[in-house]
């Protein structure tokens, strides 16, 4: 025990002359205490702060994260039982040293799998997250792997495992931003969230072994804590005298979940010895900038009208209003007016060349609207027919006779149909003639054989 506090009084000392690294002249403050840093958003994963975050950093107890992670997808996918009894193994033990964080659970204590789950994450004891990693793959090699392999699917890269617990060792690394990648993750699994987010749990006795009641070291989600910040629901933390103070932490308000991350922060002593641990504090600071400084806004509306359409052989309508498919909200910095976002659509008719014609369905895609900032696409939807625009039969049919005499093919049929006509009125003209002709031959020849006769007949 007193070698724990001396080591732990040496480590404040040297974390009190850690460098603080500071932020980018664009970052928003910039004497931020911790080596690397981030904050994002959960859903989109927007980052909205980061410094250093791509830097890798030892790993430390931000390790169990991982582990708890493994140890809720076995339980969820029936691989095991929570309930199961596991009896503590010698070998659970084999690289816990003297001066690690524990419970002193010994070998032969028997302990629920649930209970190991909170042991290790809660009690932050590293004989439980051995004894995870030995019930899950049957060896801490195999587990190991297992954690890398799911980092590596996750796609955070800069990280790499060598022991399920976090105590140090130097091929064990991590950094800012692949812990947001794993927390985020993990957050999606409920049992890893009802577990991460609890502050206290009493585990279940035995007849040989009584219960314990193990404490959350994250004084974040701690109610008594001067920590205490209510919107943090989750997170997880760690203090080495390698890797200095760090912390996972997740907070929802008003619909906006956060995820900070900070690396490699120390514990400042004031003048009258009392203390700051800047990971907890400088969290604290990173979330209500955050919600200080961003919010969610609706940029489009499904009832925003955005284009005209024009359209042919419309029933009562010579075009078609064009709406965003969906409504469009982003996680915008409160400094910027809507008016800095340029709306550009297009159109696909217009695009094509090929008007658009009736009949048209409300909600059918028309277009698209993409929405930039400085050349930069923040986000793009669908434009679809605000309402339903039916055929009108007389029209389209007129159109298609004028488009149909339009046509090249059809200008030559009129014209040798013309002079078809013009032929037959011709020879009808021709015939009329040389009738009217005979019939006058034919009458003259007559007259003149009645003034034959009648000549005939006086003589």
């Amino acid at each position: 025990m007193v070698k724990r506090v001396a080591v732990f009084l040496l480590l404040i000392l040297v974390l009190q002359i850690l460098p603080v690294v500071p932020a980018s002249a664009s970052e928003p403050f910039r004497d931020l205490i911790g080596q690397a840093a981030v904050l994002a958003e959960r859903d989109t994963g927007t980052i909205l702060y980061s410094n250093n975050m791509h830097v890798r950093h030892p790993a430390d107890a931000l390790t169990k994260i991982m582990t708890l992670l493994l140890a809720a997808y076995a339980v969820e996918n029936d691989e095991i039982s929570d309930n199961e009894l596991i009896t503590m193994t010698e070998s659970a033990w084999h690289d816990v040293t003297e001066n690690s964080s524990t419970l002193n659970i010994e070998p032969g204590e028997e302990m629920t799998f649930i209970d190991l789950m909170y042991s290790s994450y809660v009690g932050n004891a590293n004989e439980a997250s051995n004894m995870l990693a030995l019930r899950i793959a049957g060896n801490i090699g195999s587990f190991v792997d297992r954690m890398n392999a799911l980092a590596t699917e996750l796609g955070a890269e800069n990280t790499r495992f060598v022991n399920p617990h976090g105590q140090y060792h130097a091929s064990q690394y991590t950094t800012a931003h692949d812990q947001f990648i794993i927390f985020n993750e993990a957050m999606k699994s409920a049992l890893f969230s009802e577990v991460s987010s609890t502050f206290r749990h009493i585990t279940e006795g035995t007849d040989e072994f009584e219960s314990r009641t193990i404490t959350s070291s994250n004084s974040l989600i701690n109610p008594s804590s001067r920590y205490y910040f209510r919107n943090c629901e989750s997170g997880r933390d760690s203090a080495t005298f390698e890797g200095g103070y760090s912390l996972v932490a997740f907070a929802e308000d008003d619909g906006m979940a956060l995820i900070s991350v900070i690396l490699g922060s120390n514990v400042f002593i004031f003048e009258d010895e009392s203390t700051d641990i800047r990971s907890f504090s400088e969290t604290i600071r990173l979330f209500t900038w955050g919600y200080n400084q961003f919010s969610w806004r609706e940029i489009l509306k499904t009832t925003d009208l955005l284009a005209k359409v024009p359209i042919l052989h419309g029933s009562g309508a010579d075009f078609i209003n064009a709406r965003p498919e969906s409504p469009l909200t982003l996680l915008l910095d409160n400094s910027v007016p809507d008016e800095a976002f340029d709306r550009n659509i297009t159109i696909f008719s217009e695009v094509r060349d090929d008007p658009l014609m009736a009949p048209i369905s409300a909600g059918e895609v028309l277009g698209e609207v993409v929405i930039t900032r400085d050349g930069v696409e923040y986000a793009r939807t669908a434009l679809v027919a605000n309402t339903d625009i039916n055929l009108n039969s007389f029209e389209y049919m007129r159109r298609q006779v004028i488009a149909l005499l339009s046509t090249t093919m059809a200008r030559n049929v009129m014209i040798a149909l013309g002079l078809l006509l013009l032929l037959y009125i011709a020879l009808v003209v021709r015939y009329n003639i040389v009738r009217a002709n005979r019939l006058r031959r034919i009458k003259n020849a007559k007259n003149d054989i009645i003034r034959e006769r009648h000549q005939n007949f006086r003589e």
